[in-house]
């Protein structure tokens, strides 16, 4: 059996566009075409590969097909990147990276590479414990994420440990701890929590004060450097990482609620076996930057 070119693109683009729609306005063909290619797929195949939900998503075994199709499409850019010149030599290489890492170490780590080796990144961003789900869903042929063991087929390289320290402004401390901090003023105090995935100040708060989780007003913000900014101004107090203010506490005029608890979370580099020259590349040059530039594991 010999997979159709045109029904693997069909099927690839719908899932990284969420619809049939869009995947006909980015190929040049109709909805009906996208949708006929698909069906196609599947007969052949003899399994239903695409949920036509909105967003439409891959079925397991869509899922594998798309880790293979995703990484016969590189191979085959690499490839032709070797044989031409000028513009149709950039690569796209979608990756899931967790916030923290792209708001602190991970573009100067990649950047110098990125430019020479005429690389285009297609970045998902997600919490840390979830974007190996996207590994999974062949989503990313890549992905830093805190689980350690490998996909079949891939590899888990320790990329080393990013510590969190919980911080507040100084005016935070001043008006919700001004005797110390306690669990009794933890209750009430406002904490800065990135989204609903984030566990750090969770898990903060019930390891060393035992509370739980609905013990505690908080604010959501998914960005980083509002995050941080919002910390600075004194909204309320948060898990941030040493690479991103600096490392000691009392620094960039933040205070650490606990200094002798800070939060290690262990990082890894996931990758397929098989990759594409540049791909190899890409991971040899983010895995050295990450265990030069974060604490070892």
């Amino acid at each position: 059996m010999q997979l159709d070119q045109k029904q693997c693109e069909a099927f690839r683009v719908a899932i990284e566009r969420g619809s049939l729609e869009q995947a006909a306005t980015a190929l040049h063909v109709t909805p009906s075409a996208i949708s006929q290619r698909i069906r196609a797929l599947e007969a052949s195949l003899g399994r239903p590969l695409l949920v036509r939900s909105r967003p439409c998503r891959a079925t397991p075994d869509g899922q594998a097909l798309l880790q293979y199709v995703q990484r016969a499409a590189l191979l085959e850019a690499d490839l032709v990147a070797r044989f031409t010149e000028g513009e149709e030599a950039l690569l796209t290489v979608p990756v899931a990276v967790n916030a923290d890492s792209v708001a602190s170490w991970f573009l100067p780590a990649v950047a110098p590479f990125l430019i020479a080796q005429r690389v285009l990144l297609d970045v998902t961003v997600d919490d840390q414990d979830h974007t190996y789900q996207l590994l999974q869903a062949g989503l990313a042929l890549g992905c830093i994420s805190t689980e350690a063991q490998p996909m079949r087929g891939c590899v888990a390289e320790p990329l080393g440990v990013m510590r969190y320290r919980a911080m507040a402004s100084a005016d935070f401390m001043q008006r919700w701890f001004p005797d110390g901090v306690s669990r009794e003023r933890l209750r009430h105090a406002p904490v800065m929590v990135f989204n609903r995935k984030d566990r750090l100040q969770a898990d903060f708060l019930q390891q060393h004060f035992g509370l739980s989780d609905q013990a505690w007003p908080r604010h959501y913000l998914p960005a980083s450097e509002p995050f941080l900014q919002a910390v600075r101004l004194g909204l309320g107090w948060g898990m941030l990482p040493e690479v991103q203010v600096g490392g000691l506490a009392d620094c960039n005029g933040l205070h650490d609620l606990l200094p002798a608890h800070p939060v290690d979370v262990g990082l890894y580099w996931h990758s397929w076996k098989v990759q594409s020259p540049r791909l190899e590349h890409l991971s040899r040059t983010l895995v050295q930057a990450g265990q030069r530039m974060l604490r070892p594991l």
